[in-house]
């Protein structure tokens, strides 16, 4: 028992050539009975019964009266009398159950609040997120979340998905997204989108006009706009050209950790960049960039939501994953609509 109250303790004596410091710890006294034998004391002076007592709490009533035996033993007085009518506490377990009552009291505060303070801390949720996905998927998502999570607090990391999967490992957020092909070992992962990395450059670049596709070889020997090491989009075109055999790439014009920098030194025709689908749709539908084809690569790659592998989740975050699982579910089937509309295979119009 740690005392910081100097308030009532019917057990405590302190011997007078001492002094109690309070904030020392202090061992309850052997005497004092745990709390499940007092509360079915308590019992037993509510309802004049061992028997109904013993049914309340779920026990036999050889095993009630064994309790009661115990703790009798333990304070070495005398707590209830049985009779053929019933079961009625003596004078002295009277006054134990007053004293047992708040004993009780206290325990049940102290359980509904140990209890709320595990649901507010299951509730906050730290996310670390793909700067891609942060800006053009995650916001969404997070909606879907409000929506049907309204008491989950987030807390949100954009970094690299290098930094996402490390943060993830090390315990410093509970969920991540992720862009790279390959998901660390300790980590498991779900597919929430599919992506495509795209060769862009402005209008006045020579590769707009351009008839034929990039190889690959002339885009490993062609200095880029470029993502730092670490980021998704960086891993998976350095990926792709080493699977074709072009480990030796030409370092880039410039390295920048922000995909909309990137587009915008792009625009100011500083060179190409290879960027997300997602992050191009609205500057190519303008007219500042152009999708230049290219030859021979796959750069196709899947965004991926992930977590530590065998852990059992807590059910906040068990319904968070679910919300962004739905939404990213139905992201995924406005796209492909929008798809399908677009080469001509969409539903005929309603008469």
């Amino acid at each position: 028992m740690r005392c910081r109250d100097p308030g009532y303790r019917p057990w405590l004596w302190v011997p007078p050539n001492q002094t109690l410091v309070y904030g020392e710890t202090v061992p309850l006294p052997s005497h004092v009975p745990e709390i499940g034998a007092l509360d079915l004391l308590l019992s037993v002076a509510r309802l004049g019964s061992l028997g109904r007592a013993a049914r309340e709490h779920g026990i036999s009533q050889p095993a009630a009266a064994s309790r009661i035996r115990n703790m009798e033993r333990l304070i070495g007085v005398p707590l209830i009398v049985r009779s053929a009518t019933g079961s009625r506490l003596t004078d002295e377990g009277a006054v134990i159950a007053d004293w047992a009552g708040r004993v009780v009291d206290a325990a049940a505060a102290l359980d509904a609040g140990i209890t709320a303070l595990r649901e507010q801390q299951a509730s906050r949720i730290q996310l670390a997120c793909s700067m891609t996905i942060a800006e053009y998927l995650l916001p969404g998502w997070l909606a879907e979340v409000r929506r049907r999570v309204p008491a989950a607090a987030i807390g949100l990391q954009v970094v690299n998905s290098s930094k996402v999967a490390e943060l993830v490992l090390g315990g410093g957020a509970d969920l991540g997204f992720v862009e790279g092909a390959d998901v660390p070992a300790g980590l498991e992962s779900q597919v929430l989108a599919q992506d495509e990395l795209l060769l862009v450059v402005p209008p006045g670049h020579a590769w707009a006009r351009r008839s034929r596709p990039v190889p690959a070889a002339e885009l490993a020997a062609t200095p880029l706009i470029s993502r730092e090491p670490g980021s998704g989009t960086r891993y998976v075109l350095d990926h792709e050209l080493e699977r074709l055999g072009h480990r030796s790439r030409s370092a880039p014009i410039m390295e920048l950790s922000s995909t909309t920098a990137i587009k915008a030194a792009a625009e100011a025709g500083i060179g190409p960049a290879v960027l997300s689908s997602l992050a191009l749709a609205e500057d190519v539908a303008s007219g500042k960039l152009v999708v230049v084809p290219t030859e021979g690569l796959n750069l196709g790659r899947r965004l991926r939501l992930v977590l530590r592998a065998g852990e059992q989740l807590p059910p906040a975050l068990r319904d968070v994953v679910a919300a962004i699982t739905a939404a990213a579910r139905g992201d995924e089937a406005r796209r492909a609509t929008h798809t399908r509309r677009d080469r001509g295979g969409g539903p005929p119009p309603r008469p």
